[in-house]
């Protein structure tokens, strides 16, 4: 049988192992290496009271966190150095089509694991909170003083 087996309730998660996803099908992702990573996911955790929607880890290589968000919604954004938005589009630096592991819910996926699952109501990543996450940090990894508010800004 040739057919993939996937979960019902969230189409595209494997029901076993591993499967390769195109980015921009169903999500897009950002990726943090290292251990920038798994401290954004934490920093992102507590932030949202832990649920951040689905994020994934990976446990070898690069130890990347890959963090799923609604496909297209972050290709107007400028994402801070060590964060990389993975699209059908590819990345700034690889013009080809970006492909994300996503491991299934239980069993043998290493490896790549869950730090957050995905929900059924098929909830991704905030964006817009990801982004500011990720930069409030990069500003104060690099000591960097945030702009002052303009007072004509409206979102201030």
């Amino acid at each position: 049988m040739n057919r993939e087996m996937r979960d019902p309730n969230v189409p595209w998660v494997p029901l076993l192992g591993v499967q390769l996803r195109l980015a921009g099908v169903y999500f897009d992702a950002v990726r943090v290496r290292g251990p920038l990573g798994r401290h954004i996911a934490l920093r992102f955790g507590e932030l949202t009271g832990g649920d951040p929607g689905p994020v994934i880890l990976e446990r070898d290589g690069e130890r990347a966190v890959y963090f799923l968000i609604a496909s297209g919604s972050g290709a107007r954004r400028r994402w801070p150095a060590g964060a990389e938005l993975l699209t059908s589009g590819g990345t700034a630096r690889d013009p080809r089509s970006s492909y994300v592991g996503v491991p299934a819910l239980a069993g043998g996926t290493w490896p790549l694991s869950w730090y957050a699952p995905p929900s059924p109501d098929g909830r991704l990543v905030h964006t817009a909170l990801l982004h500011a996450v990720l930069w409030a940090v990069h500003r104060a990894r690099s000591g960097a003083q945030s702009a002052p508010v303009s007072r004509t800004d409206p979102y201030a």
